[in-house]
């Protein structure tokens, strides 16, 4: 008799319930006719956001020279454009040679730390976390070890709690900022904080700054690489999925810096991988210089009047409106992640509450859990729906939440 087709074993601990069990509910009241309201995903373009013309008109231009396989570290420009954006940003010493380019941040994410970890290696990651790390980590071998971010601090990583959890087995801490869910934007006295607790432990820092360029209410967002400087060694992934609006472009970037002659060996594997997967999306690595060099409109939206503001606004005060639920104020990124009260709300298993929140309500929100919260009170949902689609979405989910109040 022929043996069952398994998945592989290296998939028994890898997790991405933001695309899990929850979508494939919400697929199956799709196809019985219902208009299901996605906020599970920070995907700009279903809700009416476009790409910048000159980034389309860039694209298009090149796209004759665009057929063949590229350098596999990335098109020159493209690289030459995310140094010189290091460089303005205070980053000086960022070379053409510190850049690679990838098809998105995720892949960047999932070459370098195949690259980087042995099996059983302990990888410092935040709780929450943008899941893909977790995930990445335990597909690579490693062991990710999650470190606590205080609600009750704004959302900052517990600089203790990372002390206490460190081991002659951690290689790297995983820094996210602006914060996927949670949108905290970290100070400069935070992120000095993480760079010495690096330096005393000889880690690797990866910084995830793919929000950067969103921000709200004067927030400023300060380079993780800048406090890590020439003797802590720091990659940097940013992108241009969400600033740019061109999720379905996959352009994304990760950026070496400090003292990468100690990295040779591991920089030497990077390059391997870079190489085995040929290049990153020619057509897209073309939009990189103009986005890069051009008008920032993200700016527009973050203003006052602009939509991604309002959004926010609106999203953060109805959240907090409805009884037993509390929400910190995302000060970047496009999301929020809500607490519900225990004790209004004695919820046990969050991914069945969104499940059962998606069936009456038509809504798709994600579990707390699903971002290795550990406890099941939390919930993210995305601010880019229309202020009246918002609205209504946030309107359901509060008549929902009188339902199950205790």
């Amino acid at each position: 008799m022929p043996r069952d087709i398994r998945q592989s074993k290296k998939l028994q601990h890898v997790r991405y319930d933001v695309r899990g069990p929850i979508l494939v509910e919400a697929e199956r009241l799709e196809a019985e006719g219902h208009r299901i309201l996605k906020l599970n995903i920070g995907n700009p373009a279903p809700f009416g956001f476009e790409a910048p013309e000159t980034i389309l008109q860039d694209m298009v231009h090149h796209l004759p020279n665009a057929q063949g396989y590229s350098d596999s570290r990335g098109i020159y420009s493209a690289r030459t454009a995310v140094a010189n954006f290091y460089q303005a940003e205070g980053l000086t010493d960022v070379r053409v040679e510190d850049v690679f380019i990838g098809n998105g941040v995720s892949e960047m994410i999932s070459l370098v730390l195949q690259a980087f970890v042995d099996d059983g290696n302990e990888i410092l990651v935040p709780a929450p976390d943008y899941p893909l790390w977790t995930g990445a980590v335990a597909l690579a071998g490693g062991t990710p070890v999650h470190y606590r971010c205080d609600e009750a601090d704004g959302w900052n990583p517990d600089l203790d709690d990372i002390e206490s959890k460190i081991t002659e087995n951690t290689h790297a801490l995983v820094v996210i900022n602006p914060n996927n869910p949670t949108g905290a934007v970290y100070s400069p006295e935070i992120l000095q904080g993480l760079a010495d607790i690096a330096r005393r432990h000889d880690l690797v820092i990866f910084a995830d700054e793919i929000y950067e360029k969103i921000l709200f209410d004067g927030a400023v967002h300060h380079h993780m690489a800048a406090f890590a400087g020439e003797d802590v060694l720091c990659l940097t992934f940013s992108g241009l999925s969400k600033a740019y609006r061109v999720a379905g472009f996959r352009s994304g970037w990760v950026t070496i810096t400090g003292p990468r002659r100690r990295a040779t060996d591991f920089l030497e594997g990077l390059t391997l991988l870079a190489n085995m997967r040929m290049c990153a999306n020619v057509p897209a690595q073309h939009a990189i210089q103009t986005a890069l060099g051009g008008y920032q409109s993200i700016n527009d939206l973050l203003l006052p009047g602009g939509r991604l503001l309002e959004q926010r606004n609106v999203a953060y005060d109805m959240l907090n409106a409805i009884p037993g639920v509390s929400c910190v104020k995302p000060m970047g990124a496009l999301y929020c992640f809500p607490r519900l009260d225990p004790q209004v709300y004695p919820i046990a298993d969050d991914e069945k509450f969104v499940i059962d929140l998606l069936r009456e309500t038509k809504i798709l929100v994600t579990h707390g859990t699903g971002f290795n919260w550990p406890d099941p009170d939390h919930f993210r949902l995305v601010t880019l729906p229309p202020v009246e689609d918002l609205t209504e979405a946030l309107t359901r989910i509060g008549d929902y939440l009188a339902t199950i109040r205790v």
